[in-house]
């Protein structure tokens, strides 16, 4: 082996030193162009080998009125240790706008913590002076219904228009090369007049957004300055990038929950461009997985797979042609889900591209040592990284300028092309439902949860998508149901031959239709769809998730119709965002809303603080309506109060003169904790946007707060516990080794950008024994503790819940996958407003099983216990010679998501018998194994079948409310995030409902 490889390591140096003489033929720099010496010097110094250039960044043209980025940067872009905020990146734009007509900065938004993002427009003078009547003529091209799909007139505007190719830089906030790359990339598509360079900028647009995670660039400057001030010392993690999430900023594309996002998408759309480029830093030396592996997104026209071909295969030809090593396509990035950011040019008819160059994490100048799986030589990298390199954050300028610019020169050399791709993609778009179909997604107007599904509807037309509305009512054929599974009638063949495969459905006036014969018609249909992924897929390990179902997700009926007659359905446009009605009906002073799991009405609750309310406690009627379990009843204020309330929220009440009779108890403001740990504020981020989103106050605590407050109680009535990442339980409570200097996450005049939204002087030290017995004392004193996957993992390990056991994997894997639940207790507080068969995210879910044990013993034995050798059949018991027969106990029984029955011998004199009201409530379980998948890969889904999914465990006066696993992700899952704010909502009475010993469940209602 050590020999192959060493051939191989000799034939990539090979390579390198035979391809340099080929980079001296390569000539991009006009002859007559004016160099800039001393920048040109330092580019060369800088740049760690010269195989690590190329003839298009090898110099820096020269201008007499258009200023370099070193006026800004004290140096070169990419030099050692400068590392701008984003100020001075958007200070440099500025001065080339002021400086050349060829450029204009425009401003396209603001981040949640309102820095400016910034688009940067280059083209000639004409071009620039054009821009809006380019734009003109590319949004016809985009919407062929403004043509009448007259491919004649597209042909003619086609042939009077150039393309835009966007860029974007830094979303991940770590990936520091890109700004200081577009800034340098913007200067030379200004100033040089090489002919390659002067075809680029008279043939397209180039549009640059140097930074989108404009909030984590700034501390990631912050953090790289620390660094430099503290020579010798671990720096602090940048566990903060923007106000919410970090590296998931970058799985946004489809709920747009983020403001990064929403800017590019508006950006992308409003400018009709043909191409989204995102940059990236994580492979060595630049891997464009434009191509990406198998399986490719199914939605997608193969029009854009064949523009990934023919555009990253030749970006890879030229950048090996000019001798630089490390360049390759295809990896192992499936192109699979369309949560990137650059897949929003790819589901809005345009091309989406990334590059993944090396970054060092900041601008030092380093050894690196790669693995032999980034080195070595595989068939779709022939020429691979080096071993081991000296590298530079300017080698890493090279790299992205040069792969940047062969790309921008291959786009205008075929802009035509890709003009006239971009038009037919959008006019096939429109043809879908007479193609592939489908016709139409309908949301009836009936849905029980009217709130939501405005929610998804909004979501749709921020996308870009048309929402139109049926004037009256009307019917479609749709794929017939399956046949329940527990039919036991028997059918002969000719009855199942004849079993209809589709079926009519009436659908009521008012209903939201999602026609397909629209421009961005993927998009919605990407959405709205199901998703399958083969457990034998080759593509063995997806890059993410794998299932994104909006409609489940979000738990609001959505119909697939192929019907295409359903296109001349009546309807009229919705020009504004969608809202549900909402108001109060009859007269009265009090006020009854119904309990649909809407999460409008948690922000109900806290907009009236002072309002009395109760929750039902079992299905009601009241003035002519039905009402369900949880349904509030309200007092203490005025119609003229709660009209304007109810009426913004999209919430319908019904007024009457006295109160019904049924069984209530109080629903408070409880004063919410959000616990995160230092390791990772990754998953809880998505926590705080769905809490902030709904109006939710909350106090933002750490673990080592927790370890140093042991009266959490008198402050909290509710703590939430989101996942930590994949730590370990261990990994929580422990933090990070304590060797070493302290790792500072605080405002100071050095770093005057972290700090926020929490602080510490060290981020080493974790939850500790102290805060774990200071969480279990919160709960004991009456406090409600919400956890979720690790975390409820940590409150099991640690002995905080008892009763409940954890399940060893064995061949179970769920990615990002959409799986069935059933309600196994409808009473329980934690499941008001839902029905049965609610579909819950799942990436690794952890498997617990019950116990009225409180070590978790008294298991289930094997399903066929194995009898021992002896008389009769397998099914026969054996008979000891000599003596009467003696009867056999019938052996405790239980479902898997239910504690096995107590013997007598267990329950004689066993302390660690859980008494009644203390044992764990399962209130929701996994479907059955044939039911279970809804969406998305499962392999081994029998493991997690029927086991528990919620569980409250009442603990002294308190309770621990368990999530096998996680109901708030990337703003995706909202149709689970009543399960949380329930919790909340019923913190000091989640009792309610319980059933005492031998009493039954409350039945569930169907979906």
């Amino acid at each position: 082996m050590h020999q192959i490889l060493g051939r191989v390591i000799l034939f990539s140096i090979g390579t390198v030193l035979a391809a340099q003489f080929l980079f001296g033929q390569v000539q991009i720099r006009a002859l007559q162009q004016p160099i800039d010496d001393d920048y040109t010097k330092k580019i060369r110094e800088y740049t760690t080998e010269t195989f690590f250039n190329s003839p298009w960044t090898d110099y820096l043209p020269a201008s007499s009125t258009v200023p370099t980025p070193k006026v800004v940067l004290g140096d070169v872009a990419g030099a050692p240790q400068k590392l701008p905020y984003s100020s001075d990146v958007y200070r440099y734009m500025r001065l080339l706008e002021r400086s050349t007509p060829r450029v204009k900065v425009f401003s396209i938004g603001t981040t949640e913590e309102g820095r400016e993002m910034i688009a940067v427009a280059v083209a000639s003078e004409k071009l620039i002076a054009d821009l809006d009547q380019n734009r003109s003529r590319l949004a016809r091209l985009a919407e062929p219904r403004l043509i009448n799909m007259d491919d004649a007139e597209a042909a003619r505007l086609v042939a009077a228009s150039v393309p835009v190719y966007y860029i974007t830089g830094s979303i991940h906030a770590p990936e520091t090369g890109a700004p200081t790359a577009l800034m340098e990339l913007a200067y030379r598509l200004a100033v040089d007049e090489s002919p390659s360079i002067q075809g680029i900028r008279n043939r397209l647009v180039t549009l640059i957004t140097p930074i989108v995670e404009v909030d984590g660039r700034d501390r990631e400057v912050d953090i790289y300055k620390w660094h430099l001030a503290h020579p010798g010392q671990n720096w602090p993690n940048l566990i903060y990038w923007g106000k919410y999430v970090a590296h998931d900023n970058n799985r946004d594309a489809m709920a747009l929950t983020l403001k990064l996002t929403q800017n590019v998408l508006k950006t992308f759309i409003d400018w009709k461009a043909q191409v989204l480029h995102d940059l990236h830093e994580s492979v060595p030396y630049l891997y464009d997985n434009t191509i990406g592996d198998e399986p490719y997104n199914a939605w997608l026209d193969p029009i854009l797979i064949n523009e990934w071909q023919m555009i990253g295969w030749h970006n890879v030809s030229e950048m090996t042609r000019l001798g630089m090593p490390g360049v390759f396509a295809h990896g192992d990035f499936d192109t699979w889900s369309p949560g990137y950011l650059m897949f929003l040019a790819a589901t809005h008819n345009g091309i989406s591209r990334l590059y993944e160059t090396f970054g060092n994490g900041g601008a030092d100048t380093l050894e690196r040592t790669l693995t032999p799986q980034q080195y070595e030589r595989t068939w779709y990298r022939q020429n691979p990284p080096l071993p081991k390199a000296k590298w530079s954050q300017r080698n890493n300028n090279n790299y992205e300028q040069t792969g940047l610019l062969i790309s921008l020169d291959h786009f205008a050399e075929n802009s035509k092309l890709f003009l006239q791709n971009f038009y037919l993609k959008s006019k096939r778009s429109i043809e879908k439902p007479k193609n592939e179909g489908p016709a139409a997604y309908v949301f009836p107007a009936d849905d029980p949860r009217p709130s939501a599904q405005a929610e998804l509807l909004r979501l749709l037309q921020l996308q870009g998508c048309e929402i139109v509305q049926a004037d009256a009512p009307f019917s479609a054929m749709v794929r017939k149901a399956k046949t329940d599974k527990n039919d036991k009638t028997e059918k002969s063949s000719t009855d199942q031959k004849k079993e209809a495969a589709t079926e009519t459905v009436q659908f009521p006036a008012g209903s939201y239709l999602v026609r397909m014969d629209q421009p961005y018609s993927r998009i919605a249909d990407m959405l709205l769809d199901y998703q399958y992924w083969s457990p034998n897929d080759p593509q063995r390990r997806p890059y993410d998730d794998t299932a994104w179902t909006f409609g489940e997700f979000f738990n609001v009926k959505v119909v697939r119709i192929t019907d295409v007659k359903v296109l001349d359905v009546p309807i009229r446009k919705i020009a504004t965002p969608v809202e549900a009605p909402g108001g109060i009906r009859g007269p009265g002073s009090v006020f009854v809303i119904n309990h649909n799991s809407d999460n409008t009405l948690v922000t109900l609750r806290y907009k009236l603080r002072n309002a009395r309310m109760d929750a039902a406690e079992e299905p009601f009627e009241f003035e002519g309506s039905k009402f369900n379990r949880g349904s509030f009843i309200i007092r203490g204020l005025s119609a003229d109060e709660l009209q304007p309330v109810v009426s913004q929220l999209g919430l319908q009440a019904v007024a009457g003169s006295s109160a019904p009779g049924v069984v209530t108890h109080p629903v408070r403001a409880a004063r919410v904790a959000l616990l995160h740990t230092w390791l990772t504020t990754q998953d809880e981020g998505w926590w705080r946007h769905a809490m902030d989103d709904a109006q939710v106050p909350f106090t933002y605590i750490n673990t080592q707060d927790v370890a140093r407050e042991p009266n959490l109680r008198s402050k909290f009535d509710a703590i939430l516990f989101p996942p930590a990442g994949r730590n370990t339980p261990q990994a929580i409570v422990s933090g990070l080794p304590m060797w070493g200097n302290a790792l500072p996450w605080k405002k100071t005049a050095e770093t005057p950008n972290i700090g926020t939204p929490d602080s510490t002087d060290d981020m080493r030290p974790g939850l500790s024994w102290s805060g774990v017995d200071n969480l279990k004392k919160f709960v004991v004193e009456g406090g409600v503790l919400l956890t979720s996957m690790n975390t409820a993992d940590l409150s099991i390990t640690f002995g905080l819940s008892p009763g409940m056991s954890i399940v060893q994997k064995q061949k179970f894997k769920a990615t990002g996958t959409a799986l069935r639940t059933k309600l196994v207790d409808a009473s329980s507080p934690l499941v008001y407003g839902y029905t049965d068969n609610l579909a819950v995210y799942c990436f690794e879910c952890s498997i617990y099983t019950i116990s009225n044990l409180a070590n978790g013993g008294g298991q289930r034995p094997p399903a066929e216990p194995e009898r021992m050798t002896g008389r009769g059949t397998k099914d026969d018991p054996d008979l000891p010679q000599g003596r009467p027969v003696a009867e056999r106990p019938e052996l405790p029984k239980a479902e898997p998501w239910e504690a096995m029955p107590l013997t007598d011998e267990q329950t004689r004199n066993n302390t660690v018998v859980i008494p009644q009201e203390f044992r764990p409530r399962v209130v929701l379980r996994y479907a059955d194994a044939k039911e279970l998948l809804v969406s998305g890969l499962l392999d081994g889904g029998s493991e997690i079948a029927q086991h528990p999914a919620v569980v409250d465990v009442p603990v002294e006066r308190g309770h621990i409310v368990l999530f096998s696993n996680n109901p708030m992700w990337r703003g995706e899952t909202q149709g689970s995030y009543f399960l949380v704010y329930n919790a909340i909502l019923n913190f000091d009475n989640l009792q309610a409902g319980r059933k005492k010993a031998d009493e039954p469940v409350a039945p569930s209602a169907g979906r």
